[in-house]
């Protein structure tokens, strides 16, 4: 089973979002963080220890310190030293197409996720991907 992450400051997805993916066993553990500097430290710090690091990131765009975009920017320099590849999901309540466009034009993002986010969605994201 996968390791998720959730980086988000939305404390409300946070806990919506553990709690169907736990009732629909889609993951073995479930890493919050609530914003992408966060994410980015626990990243570097476990870089090298694959079952730490998380087998899916669903990543929000608008948080505080260190956003979605500057979390993307970031990671793709980081990525090639991670034991592990790390799919990455863009989830936002934006429904602004420059945001859907800019998530396309990186290719660590497999999707642009619009909140509200179902069981049905985690579930089908997780076993497309």
């Amino acid at each position: 089973m996968p390791v998720i992450a959730l980086v988000d400051d939305d404390s409300i997805f946070q806990f919506t979002a553990t709690r169907m993916i736990e009732s629909a066993k889609l993951a073995r553990n479930i890493l919050h963080f609530e914003n992408g500097a966060e994410a980015l430290a626990y990243l570097k710090e476990n870089s090298l220890i694959s079952e730490s690091l998380p087998d899916y990131l669903f990543l929000d765009i608008n948080m505080p310190f260190v956003d979605g975009w500057m979390f993307l920017e970031e990671f793709t320099s980081l990525k090639n030293s991670l034991a592990k590849q790390i799919r990455i999901f863009m989830v936002s309540s934006s429904i602004d197409p420059r945001d859907m466009n800019r998530a396309r034009e990186f290719k660590e993002v497999q999707e642009f996720v619009i909140k509200p986010v179902t069981i049905e969605r985690f579930t089908e994201l997780l076993k497309s991907a």
